[in-house]
C-alpha cells in the first residue's frame, strides 16, 4: 500500500513536470521512467560496491559505470564514468547537472541496449530528454532522490500510483486495466510456478505484474529455491507490444516490481512475425478491441479460424494457437463479441464451445472503462483442448466493481461483486443448483448451440417479475380531490391572516 508521504512525493514530481509546460501525462511518465533507471542503475552498483568492500575488496565484474572515461558517441568527448552517477550529479550545481544528464547521461543509457542488465535497457535506444530546464531537472531529481528505489514492495506501489495518475489525467489512459479487474482475473486463474504466462498485448504490463505478485505471495517458500526463482526471473513471463514506449514503461513496472528479465519485446502479435504457437500454459490479457486490420498483415493461420479484420477476434484466434494444450485463457473482450451476427463472430464462438473448453463468460457493467469509454465488455475464460470438452459455461452477471460506474469512478464502501466473482467461479460444485435468477448459473452446451452461439447473459438470465396491483382510478381521483379540498382550504386560512394584518 502507498504511504501518504510517497503520493505526496510522487504528486510534487508530478507538478513539476506540469509547471515548467511538459502536460503530456505519457511524457511525464516515461521521462520519470528513464529517470527511475538512472537511479536504478547508480544504486545497484553502489550496492554491489558496498559488499565487494564488506568482503575484503573483492573484485566486481560487468560494472555499468566503470573507471575512467567514457567517449560520448554522440559529441565524440571523453567524459568520466563518475559523473554519469546518480550519486555523483545529483551533488553538482543545477546548470552542471542539467548538461550532464541531457548531452551525456542520456546518451549513456542509450548504449546500455545489450540486455544484460535489465530488459529495460533495450528498449532505451530512441530515448529522448524533454526535460525543458535546470530548474525543473534539479528539482525532479531531488524528489526521486528521496524514493528507496532497493525497496521493490513500496516502488512498485509508487510506480502504480503513477500509472493511476497517467490514467486520471485523461491521456492516454485508455490501454490501463483497472487494476482491481486485472487483480480478480489473476485470483481466478490462479498461477502456479509451473506457469509460462504470456499477455500479447501488454501495453504497461498490469496482467504480468499482477501474475507476479500473486506467484509472490502463494509460492514464497518455494521461490527460496535458485530452479524456481530462476524460471520466475526469466522463462515465466512473456509480452509483446507495438509500441516502444509501452515496452518500456512495462519493463520498468516490472522491474520494479521485482521480475527483473522478462522475455518482453516488439512485435505484433497478430502479423506472421509471431510465430508462436503451443507455447503459453497461460494467457492474461485484455486486447485491442477498437482496431480493423488489413487481411494482408494478418497471420493467416489466425484467418483460418476466423477471417475477420476485427482485432478483438483475430487475438482471440492467437489465444488458441499460442496456448499450449490444456492451457487456459482470460481475455477481456467487448460485449460485441458475445452475440455479434457476422460470420466472424459465430465463427469464434463456435471454435471456443466446439473446439476448446469454453469455460465462463463474466459479464461486467458498462462503466468499468469510465472516463474512456462507457463499452460495455465482458471475460471470456476458456481451455484449449483441440477436441471440445464444453459441456456447460457458467455466466455471472456482475452489477458492480466497487467504484462507481460515472465518469468520476469513486470507490465504494465495499468492493462489489468482486469478491463473490472470484469465490463462486474456484467453487464450481457450489453452483450446480444455482437458478437463473441468481447472480451466476451454468447453461449446458446444448441450450448455447440452441440459441445460435449466443454467449449473453441475459440471453439465458430468468428475471424475477413482481406482480404489481395498483388502486382502482375512482380510489386515486377520490384521494386527489380531497387533498385539492385541503389545498384551498389552506389557501383560504392564508388570505383570512394576510387581511387582518
Amino acid at each position: 500500500m502507498i504511504t501518504g508521504e510517497h503520493k505526496n512525493q510522487i504528486d510534487s514530481i508530478w507538478d513539476s513536470f506540469w509547471n515548467a509546460g511538459v502536460t503530456s501525462s505519457i511524457t511525464v511518465l516515461e521521462q520519470m521512467t528513464y529517470l527511475f533507471f538512472i537511479k536504478l542503475l547508480d544504486d545497484s552498483q553502489l550496492k554491489r560496491e558496498a559488499n565487494a568492500r564488506a568482503l575484503g575488496g573483492q573484485e566486481i565484474k560487468d560494472l555499468v559505470f566503470k573507471e575512467g572515461n567514457w567517449m560520448n558517441p554522440e559529441t565524440k568527448q571523453k567524459v568520466p564514468y563518475a559523473h554519469l552517477r546518480w550519486s555523483v550529479f545529483k551533488n553538482l550545481d543545477s546548470v552542471q547537472m542539467f548538461n550532464i544528464v541531457r548531452i551525456d547521461v542520456f546518451a549513456f543509457i542509450k548504449t546500455l541496449g545489450s540486455g544484460k542488465d535489465t530488459a529495460f535497457s533495450r528498449y532505451m535506444g530512441n530515448a529522448l530528454f524533454m526535460i525543458p530546464n535546470e530548474r525543473t531537472l534539479s528539482k525532479i531529481v531531488e524528489g526521486i532522490s528521496k524514493l528507496d528505489m532497493n525497496n521493490k514492495d513500496a516502488m512498485g506501489d509508487v510506480y502504480e500510483y503513477i500509472l493511476g495518475k497517467m490514467a486520471a489525467s485523461g491521456t492516454n489512459g485508455q490501454f490501463r486495466t483497472p487494476r482491481h479487474i486485472i487483480r480478480m482475473m489473476v485470483e481466478m486463474m490462479k498461477p502456479t510456478l509451473e506457469d509460462r504466462i504470456c499477455d500479447p498485448a501488454m501495453g504497461s504490463a498490469g496482467f504480468i505484474v499482477e501474475a507476479a505478485k500473486y506467484i509472490e505471495e502463494h509460492y514464497k517458500q518455494q521461490l527460496i529455491k535458485k530452479e524456481r526463482s530462476d524460471h520466475f526471473r526469466n522463462t515465466m513471463f512473456y509480452g509483446f507490444d507495438t509500441d516502444q514506449t509501452m515496452l518500456r514503461i512495462g519493463a520498468m513496472n516490472l522491474m520494479l516490481h521485482g521480475v527483473d528479465n522478462p522475455n518482453i519485446k516488439y512485435q505484433d502479435s497478430l502479423s506472421e512475425d509471431n510465430k508462436d504457437k503451443n507455447l503459453y500454459s497461460l494467457v492474461l490479457a485484455n486486447p485491442p478491441f477498437t482496431g480493423s486490420l488489413d487481411y494482408e498483415v494478418v497471420d493467416k493461420s489466425l484467418l483460418t479460424i476466423t477471417k475477420t479484420k476485427k482485432t478483438e477476434l483475430l487475438f482471440l484466434s492467437l489465444f488458441t494457437r499460442i496456448l499450449e494444450p490444456s492451457g487456459r485463457a482470460a481475455s477481456i473482450v467487448p460485449d460485441g463479441v458475445l452475440f455479434g451476427s457476422s460470420n466472424a463472430h459465430l465463427a469464434i464462438r463456435k471454435e471456443l464451445v466446439d473446439k476448446h473448453q469454453l469455460n465462463a463468460v463474466i459479464s461486467m457493467p458498462a462503466g468499468v472503462f469510465k472516463p474512456y469509454s462507457g463499452v460495455s465488455t465482458a471475460i471470456l475464460i476458456f481451455t484449449k483442448t483441440d477436441f471440445g470438452g464444453t459441456d456447460q459455461v457458467w455466466f455471472y452477471d456482475m452489477q458492480s466493481d466497487g467504484y462507481s460506474l460515472d465518469d468520476k469512478r469513486t470507490k465504494l464502501d465495499n468492493d462489489g461483486d468482486i469478491p463473490d466473482v472470484i469465490a463462486r467461479f474456484n467453487n464450481p460444485e457450489g453452483e450446480v443448483n444455482r437458478t437463473r435468477k441468481d447472480k451466476s448459473f451454468f447453461v449446458s452446451k446444448k441450450e448455447i448451440v440452441a440459441n445460435g452461439y449466443d454467449l449473453t447473459v441475459n440471453k439465458y438470465k430468468e428475471v424475477e417479475r413482481v406482480q404489481v396491483e395498483y388502486e382502482k382510478p375512482e380510489v386515486v381521483l377520490k384521494r386527489i380531490k380531497g387533498l385539492q379540498k385541503e389545498i384551498e382550504k389552506a389557501i383560504a386560512n392564508y388570505e383570512k391572516l394576510v387581511k387582518d394584518e
